[in-house]
């Protein structure tokens, strides 16, 4: 029994958990939502997180629906599926993978999970040995840095250099590595910079990662959401030179987040992942999973084979027109500056000039009092690791956006500093 008579329960709040859960962009965004005034009737304008499926002129194509349907009414699907996926949707994924490439992946080195989200959550756990750190980086998606710190995985964080159009610096990456360092994240293309890496770029990666002797994990969730100069390159272009595991998912190129397909490749043509026995501990890892929705999974060939590339080039053309009026758009306000003109994702950073500012303090002061004042949703830049920066999402339908804009302008407006002139 506790003091007072009362008595002792053994169990109570983890203190891990709630480290690892404290920066979560679900947590920032719920913030801000509570800042909304109740009474602005204006429709509220989310450029805060990269979810356009609910906006009419980023919907599914159709026949990504009727797979769905018929996956379901076939009863095929109703079963359990294998840790790893069905085969149907491994081959499927190899198949439609192996087309930008210039060699053939194996459906046995596919591994279906929910969502890329689970990908990142199985691979993490994997590679959180005892005295481990992996290699992060700044500006970063922070579910990366969430998942690594609830299984007590050190990270440490290497630079994208605004100057150089966000590309690695690859000296830092370097300096910060050492013979605990297990492997480096690239996501490409960049959640949250908007940038794509050429593929000159790409290649002197995976050869610092050789030279360091770590596993380079590729998170192309947003492949072919290219639209600038640059194309997009697979990192699994270079698996010849350094051991590459890619994360995928259905979620972005087909605008369907909710339906949680993804994927993780494994690519070790040297067997070097394997012989260090990295790929059974993965594969432990699987088999204590939840795999995705088999059903889901049976649908995957029609998913990929009925969908017509006009689909995707109609979507990439909108997505590119709205990264194209963000770009001006933020030419007209003096406290935000952008660095780079997006060409990939749906994101892009911008940097805020607090000096041209009167009453906000930081980035997070900004963005609640944006939402109060104009109901507004943008992501404070401390979200993904940058104080005092802003992550913008620009697919959204271009009236909202417009819309936006203009509320962002009246907002910077009137809180800029007014000049004092002497009589």
């Amino acid at each position: 029994m506790g003091e007072n008579g009362a008595k002792r329960w053994n169990f109570g709040a983890n203190e891990v958990v709630q480290r690892s859960n404290s920066l979560t962009i679900r947590d920032y965004l719920n913030t801000l939502m509570s800042n909304l005034d109740g009474g602005d009737v204006r429709p509220v304008i989310p450029l805060g997180h990269g979810d356009p499926s609910p906006f009419p002129s980023f919907r599914t194509d159709q026949a990504a629906v009727e797979a769905i349907c018929d996956a379901v009414r076939s009863t095929k699907f109703n079963n359990y599926s294998a840790s790893s996926g069905i085969p149907v949707a491994r081959k499927a994924v190899a198949e439609y993978l192996s087309r930008d490439l210039s060699y053939k992946i194996s459906p046995n080195d596919v591994h279906m999970t929910a969502g890329c989200v689970q990908a990142i959550e199985i691979l993490i756990s994997a590679l959180a040995t005892p005295g481990a750190n992996i290699l992060l980086p700044r500006p970063t998606y922070p579910m990366y840095d969430s998942l690594a710190a609830f299984c007590q995985l050190e990270v440490r964080y290497f630079d994208l250099l605004p100057e150089n159009g966000w590309d690695v610096d690859l000296d830092g990456v370097e300096a910060l590595a050492d013979d605990k360092t297990v492997a480096i994240v690239v996501i490409n293309p960049c959640n949250p910079c908007g940038n794509v890496f050429s593929r000159k770029h790409l290649q002197k990666i995976a050869e610092t990662a050789c030279k360091l002797g770590i596993l380079l994990i590729a998170d192309e969730v947003y492949d072919h959401f290219a639209f600038g100069d640059k194309p997009f390159v697979s990192l699994a272009e270079f698996a010849e030179i350094v051991p590459v595991i890619v994360l995928g998912a259905i979620s972005k190129r087909w605008f369907v987040p909710g339906w949680r397909l993804g994927w993780m490749v494994t690519l070790d043509p040297h067997g070097i992942m394997k012989d260090s026995g990295f790929v059974q501990t993965l594969i432990h890892v699987v088999n204590l999973s939840t795999e995705p929705a088999t059903f889901i999974q049976g649908a995957m060939p029609d998913i990929i084979g009925n969908t017509k590339e006009e689909f995707f080039a109609s979507k990439l053309e909108m997505v590119k027109k709205c990264a194209e009026i963000c770009y001006e758009e933020l030419k007209k306000i003096p406290c935000i500056s952008c660095p780079c003109k997006p060409e990939g994702s749906m994101f892009t950073m911008v940097k805020l000039n607090l000096s041209l500012l009167e009453g906000i303090n930081d980035d997070m002061d900004f963005c609640s009092k944006l939402a109060k004042e104009e109901s507004m949703i943008i992501l404070p830049g401390r979200a993904v690791g940058m104080k005092n920066w802003l992550r913008i999402t620009f697919a959204v339908e271009l009236e909202l956006l417009i819309e936006g804009f203009s509320r962002l302008k009246n907002f910077a407006e009137r809180h800029s500093k007014k000049q004092r002139h002497n009589n």
